[in-house]
């Protein structure tokens, strides 16, 4: 069963999966796809046409914009902010008036793999991919992909090592690894990690 907070605003053609929080304040835009069990903080902004998978807890006051997927099992921390336009207007430049908000073929897509990471106040900048099991670290500005289990912060954020399923930050990793809390294993190959099954 749902729980949709009388203040929130969810518009036409919103699917919601089974056991999915919305709170106070949300604006869910039209034709948004959000799976079963979720929580979707307060104050936050889903736009139009996002797919969010199953298990994704998305804290308060996140923005998403339109072009952005959102794997299961992915946390968005408070404040994190998505963009889609590499050089935004506000003017039109055919004539009078305002730009269009709506997505147009120059929207940027953005997908977040299964099981990341984005912690608080971080700035995800549209075109990237955020790879599965990543962790990206608070007030963070990702201007470029990813990878897979990376934990990557800063200004610009920049690779600072491996992370493991469970969130446990690996050490150094030459060719193989083992978290030292759930004992994961983990292969690198051309710079790539991989968890062993």
């Amino acid at each position: 069963m749902n729980f949709i907070h009388d203040s929130a605003i969810i518009e036409n053609g919103v699917k919601l999966g089974e056991n999915t929080s919305v709170w106070d304040n949300v604006h869910i835009r039209k034709n948004a796809k959000i799976g079963h069990d979720c929580i979707i903080g307060e104050k936050s902004y889903i736009a139009y046409d996002v797919v969010i998978g199953n298990y994704v807890k998305i804290n308060a006051q996140v923005y998403v914009c339109a072009g952005v997927t959102i794997q299961d099992k992915v946390m968005i921390s408070a404040g994190a902010i998505f963009t889609n336009d590499k050089f935004p207007r506000a003017f039109s430049i055919e004539g009078q008036g305002l730009a269009s908000s709506a997505p147009n073929e120059e929207t940027q897509d953005t997908l977040v793999g299964e099981g990341a990471t984005i912690c608080a106040n971080a700035t995800i900048i549209g075109g990237n991919k955020i790879g599965k099991y990543s962790m990206v670290g608070a007030g963070s500005v990702v201007t470029k992909s990813v990878p897979a289990y990376a934990l990557y912060y800063g200004n610009p954020a920049r690779f600072k090592g491996w992370i493991c399923k469970c969130g446990t930050k690996l050490g150094e990793v030459k060719q193989k690894a083992a978290c030292g809390k759930c004992s994961s294993s983990y292969i690198l190959k051309n710079n790539i990690l991989e968890k062993i099954e």
